[in-house]
């Protein structure tokens, strides 16, 4: 197995492969894509950087014991 790396940009769903590897690769390959434009998902609101855990009482004997 071969492995090849280029940049490109995907126009209507495809992906160009440059003439200088074309003739290097066969009909069978494995295709792996990294967007790397910045995600539009903002994190720290799905996952919030800090918990408030003001709210639960905690006894570490307690816990311990059982």
């Amino acid at each position: 197995m071969q492995a090849y790396e280029f940049y490109t940009t995907a126009e209507n769903g495809f992906i160009k492969i440059p003439d200088e590897y074309k003739k290097k690769i066969g009909k069978k390959i494995k295709v792996t894509i990294v967007n790397e434009e910045k995600s539009d998902i903002d994190w720290n609101t799905l996952f919030p950087p800090t918990i408030d855990t003001t709210i639960w009482k905690f006894n570490r004997e307690e816990a311990n014991e059982r």
